[in-house]
This record gives C-alpha cells, structure tokens and sequence, in this order.
C-alpha cells in the first residue's frame, strides 16, 4: 500500500492530523489541508522523519475555490488521489434549537455539511477520471451522528447529515469504482474534548456534569487507517468507535 496518496481536510490538529501522520508513516503521499498553514507545517515537520511525503496546502473548505485548488495541486504533484478522509469540522455553538442563533446555525453548516460536500465533489471529479478509475471516501462522522450530546443542535444536525452524504456517495460512485465509509468516533483526546469539558464535568441531559472517559488519538488514526488500506473490492460503510465507559449507549 506504500506511495498511495491522499487528501486529509483538517490536517493541521485533533483526529486530522493523528491520521496524517500515521499515513505518512505507513508511507502515503499526503496532502495536508486546513485554514491556517502554521498547523499544517507543524503536522510536516512532525513527519520530516516518515517515509510519506505531504504536501502543505491551506485550505478553508467553504470556498469552492480552494478546494478545487486543493484537489488541483494534489493531482498535480502526484497524478491521482486515492483517499480522502474528509475531516474538517467545527462544534459550533452551544445551543438548543429554540436558542440559537440563524448566523451561527449557518456558519456550522457551511463547514460541516457545505464543506464536506466540497470536498467529496472534488475528489469524485478526480477519482472518476484518473486511470485506472476509482478511490475510496471516508467521512468523519461523529457519535453526534447517533446520539446529540445536549446543546448541540447545529452540530448533531451537521453530522446526521453526514450520513446521508455518506451513502449518497457511496451509491453514486459505485459506477466509477468509488467507495465511501463513515467513522463516528467518541472522545479522543483532543482539544473538542477540552471545549466540552469531558475530562473536567460534560454536560449531561439531565443538566449534570460528568467526568467521561477518553481514548488515544492514535488508536482513532490506525481504525481509519482500516478503512483506508482496505483493496478496492472491499468497504467498511460503518464503523464505530468510542471510549470504552463513555455515556454514549445510555444517553438520553
């Protein structure tokens, strides 16, 4: 699988870059997308010693423009794209849906489900018409995807969205050989997870806080690494993986 490339949104913290540079690792090409370029050169720098090759490309997803130069420069470097894993994110604000705010509602779904749509558009543009044809998408849901945490309804809306991108790719590129698969991933240890609190008191439904517990970033990084090293014959449509302990079954 060494020296295949791909394309990772968000490349320059959190999930996005712990996938990064495990694939640098493992020796694919990789194209480090995100808005600011300072992360981005942190995550190369990081992986100066991996086998991999990446390319720093700043990138904000909402803009079409950008992620038509994103894809653009990948091809051009390297001839094709394999993957993308199409990560880019953002929380949004904490907010019921009686609360919140249209302009913020907006700006969550502008990144979380216009930009991820940006992204899977370029990248079937290219993987249609590279030889020989196809590529695989992995999507980063979220446990949002499944069960909102409270407060969260931009974000859990975004990422229920996700789902039916997810599948609707899926589909749609089966003709051209493309595959898509979705990974909703609970409580790494990221900065998100600082934000909400989880290592301190999250919010619960019942108005409480709780300490939850979380996993390795790494661990989240070599379960999409699955996914993206599987032969094109096969797909993971949907994978799961959270934090053993983590009130996620029993929320509500």
């Amino acid at each position: 699988m060494s020296g295949r490339i791909a394309v990772v949104t968000g490349a320059g913290s959190g999930i996005g870059r712990a996938v990064a540079l495990r694939m640098l690792a493992e020796g694919w090409r990789v194209a480090l997308a995100g808005r600011r370029e300072d992360p981005l050169r942190e995550t190369a720098e990081r992986a100066a010693a991996h086998p991999g090759e990446a390319l720093v490309v700043p990138t904000d997803i909402t803009v079409e423009a950008d992620v038509d130069a994103l894809f653009a420069r990948t091809v051009e470097a390297w001839g094709r794209v394999d993957v993308l894993f199409n990560n880019a994110g953002a929380f949004g604000p904490a907010a019921s849906a009686a609360d919140i705010a249209l302009a913020d509602w907006e700006s969550t779904l502008a990144v979380n489900v216009t930009g991820a749509l940006l992204c899977a558009r370029a990248a079937m543009r290219v993987m249609r018409a590279q030889d020989p044809q196809g590529g695989r998408i992995i999507n980063n849901g979220s446990i949002s995807a499944q069960s909102p945490r409270p407060l969260s309804v931009a974000y859990a809306v975004s990422k229920h969205a996700m789902t039916g991108l997810t599948r609707s790719i899926d589909l749609d590129g089966r003709a051209a050989g493309i595959s898509c698969g979705q990974i909703d991933i609970g409580n790494t240890r990221t900065e998100l997870m600082d934000e909400l609190g989880v290592g301190t008191g999250a919010l619960q439904p019942d108005g409480s806080r709780r300490v939850e517990p979380t996993f390795d970033l790494d661990d989240a990084a070599r379960t999409v690494l699955l996914m993206a090293d599987l032969p094109p014959e096969a797909n993971i449509a949907a994978l799961t993986i959270t934090a053993s302990g983590m009130p996620f079954g029993g929320r509500g």
